[in-house]
C-alpha cells in the first residue's frame, strides 16, 4: 500500500490524498482550496495524477474543502464510483450546486466588465458538471464494511464533525489505513461522538487545532449568551459568518436550548442562506443520527429549526431587506470564513457601526476576510469598496467543529499498531505548519511516534 499526498498537506483546505493498493488507485476526498485569491486560483491547476486512471473516490464529509473539486475531477475524465456516507451523499448536491452557481456568477461578472483583449473567464465547474458527478455517488451506511474494488474494502465510522462526517477505514494488501477526516470534539451538539478505531497500519490524521486547547463548552455558551445580551443593550445587530452545514444548525440548537434564558423571543433571527435552509431538511431526514441530548431538545424545547421568530431568507431582495432593521437582528449567513456569500453584503452595510457585533464561531483560514477581521484589521475591502471596521468582534473558539490538541491526542492514542506495536505510524494532514509541528511534538513525547508532516508530492509506503 502506498499513499500519495496531493492537498491539505501543509494547509487546512484542499483535502486530496491518493491510495495505491491491490493494483488499484483510490482517492480520499477531492476538496477545494480556500483562502486568498492567489490560493484559490490553484483550484484550476492540472491535477498531479490522471483522473481517468482512478478506480474510486471516497468522501469523508460534505464540506467544500473536502468535496469542492469533485465536479472538476469528473469534467477531466474521472468515471469511477464515488463512495460517501448516506447523509453526506444527500448533502453533496446542495453544497456543490451552490459552489457551481457562485463560480458561474463570478465568471459572468468578470466577463461583463473585462477589458478589451483580456481572456474570457471560465467557471471552475458548472451545474451540469455537478449533475454528472452525482450520478457516480454510491451511498453507504456507517459501520458497514463494504468491498468497493477487488481486494479493497472500506467502512465509514462516525467522526462527529458535521452530519454524515466520517473517518474512513480502508483495507487492502493485508494492511489497514485509517483516514480521520475532520474530527469533532466530544459532546458536540446534535452529533454523536467520534467513534474509536481499534487498530491501523497507518493513520492520516487532521491537525487543524493541533496547537491549542478549546475553551470549555459551557463557558463558551455563557459567553455567547453574554454577547447577545450586550448587543441588545447596545441597540445593534449581530452578524455571524457560519458554514451552511454544521455551525448554522448548531447555533439554532443553542438558541432553542437557551430560548428563555437568553430572551431570544425579542430578536429577529435570520438564517440568510438558501443553502443552509436546504441543509435543515437533510438534518430532519437523518434525525436518527442525532445524539441523545439533541433528541431530548427536539422533544422538550422549541424545535431549533422552527423557532417562532426564525426567518429563512431565500431571495436576494429578502436578504437586502434585513439591512433596513436597525436593531434586534441576529443574522447567520455564509460563508463561514467570510470570503464569499451573503455575509459580505451585511458586512458592507454594518461593519462601520460600533453597535454591530460580529461573532466568529469557526476556523478562519489564512488569506480570508474572516482572518483579517479576527486579526484586528481596521479597514477591509468588500465588493470593491473600502469599509472601516468599527464593529465589535468576538471569537468564540469553543464552538469549533474540529477537536483540539487533547482530542486529537486521545483519538490517535486509542489506536493500536497493526504489527503489534503500541501505536501505528502517523501522517498529519489538514493543518498549518505551526499546528502540525506542535501536535507532532506532543505525540512524539507522549507516544514515542515520529509523525510525518505530509507535503504535496510526499509518498508513504505501508
Amino acid at each position: 500500500m502506498r499513499v500519495h499526498f496531493h492537498g491539505a498537506a501543509g494547509e487546512v483546505t484542499g483535502s486530496l490524498h491518493e491510495v495505491e493498493a491491490a493494483g488499484r488507485r483510490v482517492l480520499l476526498d477531492c476538496g477545494m482550496i480556500q483562502g486568498s485569491p492567489e490560493a484559490e486560483r490553484r483550484n484550476a491547476e492540472v491535477f498531479s495524477f490522471e483522473p481517468a486512471a482512478l478506480d474510486a473516490l471516497v468522501i469523508s464529509h460534505a464540506h467544500i474543502d473536502h468535496i469542492g473539486r469533485v465536479p472538476l475531477l469528473v469534467r477531466r475524465g474521472f468515471r469511477a464510483p464515488i463512495y460517501a456516507q448516506q447523509a453526506t451523499a444527500d448533502l453533496m448536491p446542495i453544497m456543490l450546486m451552490d459552489a457551481a452557481s457562485i463560480s458561474e456568477g463570478d465568471a459572468e461578472r468578470h466577463n461583463r466588465y473585462r477589458r478589451a483583449g483580456e481572456p474570457e473567464a471560465q467557471p471552475l465547474f458548472t451545474r451540469e458538471d455537478v449533475t454528472a458527478a452525482m450520478e457516480l455517488v454510491r451511498p453507504l451506511p456507517y459501520d458497514t464494511r463494504a468491498t468497493i474494488l477487488p481486494g479493497v474494502d472500506i467502512a465509514f465510522r462516525e467522526a462527529g464533525h458535521i452530519l454524515g462526517s466520517s473517518s474512513v477505514e480502508l483495507w487492502a494488501d493485508e494492511r489497514k489505513l485509517v483516514f480521520s477526516g475532520d474530527l469533532g470534539p466530544k459532546g458536540t451538539p446534535i452529533l454523536r461522538d467520534p467513534a474509536d478505531i481499534d487498530r491501523a497500519d497507518l493513520v492520516l490524521m487532521e491537525s487543524t487545532y493541533g496547537d491549542r486547547l478549546h475553551r470549555d463548552r459551557a463557558e463558551t455558551i455563557r459567553e455567547l449568551g453574554d454577547i447577545l445580551d450586550t448587543a441588545w443593550r447596545d441597540g445593534g445587530n449581530v452578524l455571524i459568518p457560519a458554514f451552511a452545514v454544521g455551525r448554522s444548525q448548531e447555533l439554532l440548537y443553542w438558541f432553542a436550548r437557551h430560548w428563555d434564558e437568553w430572551q431570544l423571543s425579542r430578536w429577529h433571527i435570520f438564517l440568510d442562506s438558501p443553502m443552509a435552509a436546504k441543509v435543515v431538511s437533510i438534518y430532519d431526514r437523518h434525525a436518527d443520527l442525532f445524539d441523545e441530548d439533541a433528541q431530548r431538545v427536539w422533544r422538550e424545547k422549541p424545535n431549533p429549526f422552527r423557532l417562532p421568530n426564525l426567518h429563512f431568507t431565500q431571495s436576494r431582495e429578502e436578504s437586502m431587506a434585513i439591512n433596513r432593521i436597525e436593531r434586534g437582528a441576529i443574522v447567520i449567513a455564509g460563508s463561514g470564513m467570510a470570503n464569499a456569500g451573503r455575509i459580505l453584503h451585511h458586512f458592507r452595510h454594518r461593519l462601520d457601526r460600533r453597535q454591530t457585533h460580529v461573532v466568529f464561531v469557526g476556523y478562519q483560514a489564512e488569506g480570508t476576510l474572516g482572518r483579517r477581521l479576527v486579526d484586528g484589521a481596521k479597514w477591509v475591502r468588500i465588493h470593491g469598496r473600502d469599509v472601516r471596521v468599527n464593529a465589535q468582534r468576538h471569537t468564540v473558539g469553543g464552538l469549533s467543529a474540529h477537536t483540539d490538541q487533547r482530542g486529537l491526542m486521545a483519538w490517535y492514542g486509542a489506536i493500536a499498531g497493526g504489527d503489534g506495536t503500541r501505536h501505528p505510524p502517523l501522517a498529519l494532514v489538514h493543518g498549518e505548519d505551526r499546528a502540525r509541528e506542535a501536535l507532532a511534538g506532543e505525540i512524539g513525547d507522549t507516544y514515542g511516534v515520529q509523525a510525518t508532516l505530509a507535503r504535496p508530492g510526499v509518498v508513504l509506503d505501508v
